[in-house]
């Protein structure tokens, strides 16, 4: 039973809750997976992650209207002007003795507008959009990833449950057959029928191993219970408990082990995500080298100041900043000159590229081993649910055998209490070997990427 108690603790990124049940309701395996996904904080955080790429496309499209657009404002308080010559207000600029007026001071403000628009760029915006993008679809494909192996481990804890009830009504037909036989030893004794001491010590001795297992059972069973309440919470309380009571082998049958790898390499979206990731990188060295060339902008600024205490000049010649108004439109040629620097960061924007496609030799080295070694585990336990099956098939013959002599009085209880025991714990056997060859088919499909849908419906 170290196995099974060992099953239970497949869970150990939830943390377990306590639980007020208000309503029970069943569940199924496609409903549990989708609920325990939307209460995961680990997916939200890796939406996140896809969010935070779309708002990167948003900033480089942002960047092909106006892209520089600035305004400011000035304001200060500044002294009113006197001309000692008598000259009117608008040729105080003749007067070579004109001073500041600090007894008649005034408000200035100055408001100004100014941005840059691209002409051409040689393409440096739209191959930035593009290399988003590409961004966002690598982020995707990461964020299913996550979502994929979630649903592998809801997987496992959904069967774990019913595991756990198959268990529990397996140990409830032996607690009857046990109460049997402890009912019969009674009256045997009771009518001092010649029973061997020993048959009796050794069913002392089962009964009490069959004591600890129905106690591993019930405390595990209590921990599915308090992680599927964890998993599932929601304000209303309700208890969930799984629409599948039995378990049963998948109907899938295993394919040959070059289908399960040459899926992988197709369909993991770890690899398809790195693959993205290395042509958005690439499409990004592509827009760097772009705006290292000259580019092409049209700019303009508009100013307009105010200053009721000064008098505004009319003398094209003279200006006046304190009160005036005027528009420039222009074209500029704008070009980098930190040519050091730009080789610099090229250089290492190649080492960069370089490192994924080391990360996607990697992932692919893991991606094949964790294929070969869940192809074995599926294998294996496919064996012991057809090998289990026939031993089970053979040990319930033996039972019903020396049930029959032992109600004819011509069987030993020992051989009763053996028979049982094989019994019982191929049974439990049984459903252990089914629960690892779903899960360890499971986990199988989702190292090659074949979605957990198709196992179902297969």
């Amino acid at each position: 039973m170290k196995k099974l108690v060992l099953v239970f603790l497949l869970s150990i990124a939830f943390v377990i809750a306590p639980m007020h049940a208000q309503d029970t309701l069943e569940i199924s395996l496609k409903n549990f997976i989708e609920l325990g996904i939307s209460n995961s904080g680990q997916i939200k955080y890796q939406k996140t992650e896809v969010d935070l790429a779309e708002n990167r496309v948003s900033l480089a499209k942002d960047q092909r209207f106006l892209p520089n657009l600035s305004f400011r404002s000035e304001h200060a308080v500044v002294p009113g002007v006197t001309s000692p010559q008598g000259r009117p207000e608008e040729e105080i600029y003749l007067d070579p003795d004109a001073k500041n007026d600090w007894d008649n001071p005034g408000i200035y403000t100055r408001l100004r507008i100014s941005g840059a628009q691209p002409i051409f760029t040689w393409g440096a915006i739209n191959k930035s959009i593009e290399a988003a993008r590409k961004a966002v679809e690598a982020s995707e494909f990461q964020f299913q990833a996550q979502k994929e192996d979630l649903e592998l481990r809801l997987f496992e804890l959904y069967y774990s449950y019913v595991l756990a009830l198959e268990i529990e009504r397996l140990l409830k037909d032996a607690e009857d057959k046990i109460r049997q036989i402890e009912n019969s030893l009674d009256d045997a004794q009771e009518n001092g029928d010649d029973i061997d001491e020993t048959d009796v010590y050794k069913f002392k001795v089962f009964k009490s191993q069959f004591e600890i297992q129905k106690a591993e059972v019930d405390q595990s069973l209590l921990f599915v219970k308090q992680t599927w309440a964890y998993v599932l919470s929601n304000d209303n309380g309700i208890v969930y408990t799984p629409s599948e009571r039995f378990l049963d082998p998948l109907g899938s049958k295993l394919s040959g082990l070059d289908y399960y790898q040459n899926s992988a390499f197709l369909n993991r979206n770890e690899i398809r995500g790195i693959d993205t990731g290395k042509e958005a990188l690439v499409k990004f060295i592509n827009a760097q080298k772009a705006q290292n060339l000259p580019g092409l902008y049209m700019g303009f600024t508009t100013t307009f100041a105010s200053t009721p205490v000064r008098p505004r000049q009319p003398n094209p010649f003279i200006s006046t900043p304190e009160n005036t108004f005027n528009t420039a439109i222009g074209f500029s040629i704008r070009q980098s000159l930190n040519f050091f620097e730009i080789k610099t960061q090229l250089e290492r924007e190649k080492i960069e590229l370089r490192k994924m496609d080391y990360l996607s030799q990697s992932a692919k080295d893991g991606i094949l081993l964790e294929v070969n070694q869940a192809y074995q585990k599926a294998s294996v336990a496919e064996v012991k649910v057809s090998k289990t099956d026939e031993a089970l098939l053979t040990t319930k013959q033996w039972l019903r055998m020396e049930q029959q002599d032992y109600d004819f009085g011509i069987g030993e209880v020992k051989d009763l209490i053996d028979a049982m025991k094989m019994e019982l714990e191929l049974r439990l056997k049984e459903k252990e070997s089914i629960f690892e060859f779903n899960t360890s088919l499971a986990k199988l499909n989702n190292a090659a990427g074949i979605p957990l849908e198709l196992l179902e419906q297969n």
